[in-house]
Order: C-alpha cells, then structure tokens, then sequence
C-alpha cells in the first residue's frame, strides 16, 4: 500500500536528502546529490525498485512505529516502536555533513524488554531499474553496478545474509544496547572512503545542526513552526554551491492517479526574494548571502538566455524523460526526471531577479562590481521584450499568454532599477528609461490586466479567470493595499480560488490554461499569500485563522508538500517543497510584525 505522503520524513547532509516513512522504511534517496539518480525508488514504485526498512521481526507491511519526532532543531530523526510483548527500542536516522562520502546512518536502540529487529536492505541503482552485484568483504557488503557503489557495515557487526535480491540483518536489543548501521556511496572507481564512526557522527550531527538554528532570531508565537521551516530550507540547501532545491523528490502527484507530476529537484528563479527575504529576516545572513552568490553565479551570461531555472551547482541542461519502470507514486503516471519547463518563456523572473538584488542590498549586503553590469544587462533586455506573451509564473505547457503576475515583476523590476539609481547616482543606468517603462508597465496592467465589473485583476489580458499570484500585488508594491483593486482582488481570489478555505493557482476546470487534463490541490504558498494579503488589507483576524488553518495541515514533523487535498485531508505534490515552507515562514513573520514588509512596498 503506498504511504500518504504526509508519512514521510525527511533527512540530509546538506547536498542530498532522504525520506523515511512511519514504517520505518528509508523510500527514497538520491546519491550523491539530490538531482542524482535514486538509489531507493520505492516510493515512486514498490519496494522492489529499493528501500531499507528497520523494524521489529514480524511487523507486518506497512505497519507504522508508535511515534516519531525530531531531536530538537535538528535533522536527526528519532522512531519509536513498542511490541506487543512489552519490549521498546528507537531507530535514529540522520546523514551526518560530509567530508567526502555520503552516509545514511540508522542506530538501533533498545529501550525497555527484549526486542527481535530486522533490517532489510535492496538497493537498486538507476531509480530502481539496476540491481547491483552484492559480495562480502569481511564482515561488510559492498554492493556495484556500473559507476554506482555502496558499502554496508554495522557496529557491532550483525547477523547478515542475504535473500531474495536484499541484505537482510537480525537481532536482539535490550534496553541500552546500540547497533549501528552505515550505508555509504562511493564512485565505483574509487577506492572506499574511510569508515566514519556512527556514534561520534551523531553526536557531531545533532551539535552541528542545534547550533545552526539556534541562530534563529525570531521568537515570536510561531518559533517552533519556524524553525522546523528553517531547517528544512536549510536541508534542502546544496551546501558548495547555496542553491536550494525546491523540494527534495521527482513526480509525487499534484493529483492523485494523475498526470501533473513534475520534477523540482532544482533551484527555481521564482523563489528567490521571498527565499532571501526569509533568510534575512530571521537572521541566517551567511545562507542569504550563499544564495544571492548563486544567483549571480546562475544568471550569468546572455539575458536572452536567462532561465526559469537552474540545477543546483547552475547547470543549465536539464532535460526532461520518463521513466516508465516505475509505476508512479499512487499509480501517477508518467514518472519524470529532469524537467522541460527550463526552456520556457517566463518573463517574471527578470522582476524577481532584480527584486532579489534590491532586497540584499537595502539589507547591507555588499553588492560585487560586476552585479550592477550584470542587472543592467538584464534591464536592457526586459525593456525591449516586456510586451512579449509568455508561459507565466505557473510554467503552463498551453499558449503564451500576457500573464500579469509576468507584467507586474516586469514593473518590479523597473522599479528596483530606480530605486536603485536614486539611492546611488554614481551607478552608471538610465533612470529616466526605467521611470518611462514603469509607468507604461502600471498603466497597461491596470488597463488590460483589470475587470472593472468584477473589481479584480485577471490571470492574463482579456481572461475572466483568476490567479493567486496576482496577490503578490500589494506586498511588491504594484498598489498600495488600501487600493479598492487590491482588495477587490482580494475577495474575488478567495472567493472563486478558494477551496475548503485554502486557495488554488487558478481554475483547472474547462479548457484549463495550463493545457493539461485533470486536477489539483490547493496551493499552499498561495494561500499563504492569501493570509499575508488579508494581513495587509487589515483583516488580521481572518489572517490568523488562516496561518492557524496552514499550520494544521503539516504533518506531524511540521513538513509540508506543495499542495493539500482539503477533502481527502492529505497532502499532495513534491516534498517537502521549498515554496510553502518559505511561505509559512514570512507569514509568521508578517503576523508576528516582526518586518515591515517588503522595502519597496508601498
């Protein structure tokens, strides 16, 4: 039976991530990286296509532990199971920050009694698709196929065999005994990397992550949501490079037997401000930084070739395929890996760049010489192609369209580039070319992009449908929230957009714009916009309602997905994603007036 994905927790080393299911079964993992192929696939197939699952000998398939939490802001990953006999034990997961190998860590605990467990191990390299060739070395295994390798070993060493194409390992704790497992990744090329202690590694683990969120300063009545949002952007961060993925899998579904499954294993331009802005606020300002020398790093280059976005050391292919071995998660198929949105038109990620920029830079960031030539570069283009159609925010696989959420950033952008100007005159730029076009941006928006009959903006010139971006309006500074248009928007977004009280992209029902059949769920970071909106349109009560509403619909480790399905009440699409946890943590921040909003607003 596949496992809600709400059931998943996740762990990392801080350049890939694993997710642990509450029956104790390691599902999915991508080493060396997280855009690397996965080494355990089950969750988009069955558990032929690789897990590793701890439990206690006889637990039946799928049968969940008994609890299960974080070690306080951490990573490390504590389950707890108790038999029916009385007996109890824990299994800690965690991949400790590598020097050079990766290492997926699972200690054995007994807590009271005498408890039997059994660890079973497949491996299957490729996504699930290659079985490798498994031998011993000692009392260790070490697994080939191709350029993949995997030692495993445990400490003490175990009962080990093998069975039915999987390594399976017996025995006995009792309450204080410890037994450790190591799986580690190497090139097959390579000699093995030295064994680290698993022990001493958890130790270093915990202190190394309990003093990177003790960084954290906010302490307003959401820290513990925050922080758990935090760690989770951090895990999702590629630590050599600071880009952070958008959520840590391939393919979970955006609705359930469907086809909108996608991949988001890389760095998306469209998160950038509200990444940066999260970062900073709450103090994490070495991250901000990492993150905005991606960008630049990123971006880099023609502006005419300027992505959507990225891999996460800025790789510019990523082209998309099936993988029709596996089944899809809940049967959602196709499953792919790579993603063909990378090619598209998105004419606001010139606005979000430049957004982004603006924002580390009124924050005190020292902005390097060459940063300026790079926006005005960017400038230069969007001014010349700002009346283009485009694919929009939403990355639609239908016609370009004139998107306004694409013109609004489009102003942003032009905007910041004044901004910038008048803050510094001894900058080289044309401000006057940039006020000329920020003003012909605004009034064509308010003219094409509005329904005077409704009192709200529309998703593009001439449509009736609406779009939750278009919420964004007031928090960029487009109009101030007091505008009769913003709050109209306001209304009409909650109102036709709305569902059990969250908030979809846009409609998906008729000839949907998008041009892909079926359905999806609501959209978390957008209702979150809905609750930052309602904000600061001066209704905080029904704001709070709302963030209290969000906050419920986390998983009981405080993860979120991309999307939630209010009737079936589970979570839907990639996870954890990237886009709701920044959304959760600038609303507790809105909420809890800890910022004043963006600097431009208004």
């Amino acid at each position: 039976m596949t496992q809600p994905i709400e059931d998943y927790a996740l762990i990392g080393d801080l350049m890939t991530s694993g997710l642990v299911g509450c029956d104790g079964s390691i599902d999915w993992l991508c080493l060396p990286r997280f855009d690397s192929s996965a080494c355990f696939a089950a969750l988009l197939g069955d558990k032929e296509n690789g897990h590793w699952r701890i439990a206690p000998a006889g637990a039946a398939e799928g049968e969940r532990c008994t609890r299960r939490s974080y070690v306080d802001g951490s990573l490390v990953l504590e389950s707890y199971w108790e038999t029916p006999d009385g007996g109890a034990f824990k299994v800690i997961d965690f991949m400790p920050q590598r020097d050079s190998a990766p290492d997926v860590m699972r200690i054995v605990e007994g807590i009271s009694g005498e408890v039997t467990v059994l660890s079973v191990l497949r491996l299957r390299f490729d996504y699930g698709h290659v079985v490798p060739w498994v031998r011993r070395s000692g009392d260790d295994r070490v697994a080939v196929a191709g350029p993949d390798s995997a030692w495993f070993r445990s400490q003490p060493p175990v009962r080990t065999w093998g069975e039915a194409n999987s390594t399976r390992s017996e025995f006995t704790v009792t309450a204080g005994e410890r037994v450790a497992f190591v799986l580690t990744w190497h090139p097959s090329h390579e000699p093995r990397p030295e064994p680290v202690d698993p022990y001493a590694a958890l130790e270093q683990t915990v202190s190394d992550w309990s003093e990177w969120s003790a960084q954290c300063t906010y302490e307003g009545p959401y820290r513990e949501a925050v922080t758990r949002s935090l760690i989770t952007l951090k895990a999702l961060t590629y630590a050599p490079t600071g880009g952070i993925a958008a959520a840590a899998t391939t393919s979970l579904p955006e609705e359930l037997g469907g086809v909108r499954n996608w991949d988001y294993r890389y760095c998306w331009l469209r998160d950038s401000t509200l990444t940066l802005g999260s970062l900073l606020a709450t103090g994490f300002q070495d991250e901000a930084r990492a993150w905005r020398r991606w960008l630049l790093r990123a971006i880099a280059g023609d502006p005419a070739d300027l992505q959507i976005m990225y891999g996460i050391a800025g790789e510019r292919r990523i082209p998309e395929a099936e993988l029709p071995w596996l089944r899809g998660y809940a049967s959602s198929a196709p499953v792919r890996v790579g993603n063909a949105a990378v090619d598209q038109l998105q004419l606001d990620v010139y606005g979000e760049v430049l957004d982004s920029l603006y924002l580390a830079r009124c924050a005190g960031i020292p902005m390097e010489k060459h940063a300026w030539r790079i926006q005005l570069a960017l400038l230069d283009f969007l001014g010349d192609n700002w009346r283009r159609p485009d694919e929009g925010l939403w990355e639609v696989r239908g016609p370009r369209r004139h998107f306004v959420h694409s013109k609004v950033m489009a102003w942003v952008a032009a905007d910041r580039a004044v901004r910038t100007l008048e803050a510094d005159p001894t900058l080289p730029g044309d401000a006057e070319r940039w006020r000329t076009m920020r003003e012909e941006v605004h009034r064509e928006v308010c003219e094409k992009g509005f329904d005077t009959e409704r009192n709200t903006f529309t998703q593009y010139y001439g449509s009736s449908e609406l779009d939750a971006a278009t919420l964004l309006i007031p928090r960029v500074g487009f109009l101030p929230p007091d505008d009769p248009r913003v709050i109209g928007t306001v209304d009409a977004v909650r109102l036709e957009l709305g569902r059990s009280g969250l908030v979809r992209r846009y409609s998906t029902e008729g000839p949907s714009v998008d041009g892909l059949p079926g359905d999806e769920g609501a959209f978390l970071a957008c209702s979150f916009w809905l609750a930052d909106a309602l904000h600061l349109t001066g209704r905080e009560k029904e704001a709070r309602e709302l963030f209290e509403r969000l906050l419920s619909v986390r998983n009981d480790l405080g993860l979120l997905a991309e999307e939630y399905d209010a009737v079936a009440g589970r979570q839907l699409g990639n996870f954890p994603q990237a886009f709701s946890h920044i959304g959760l943590v600038n609303t507790a921040l809105t909420l809890s007036a800890e910022v004043p909003g963006h600097p431009a607003a208004g």
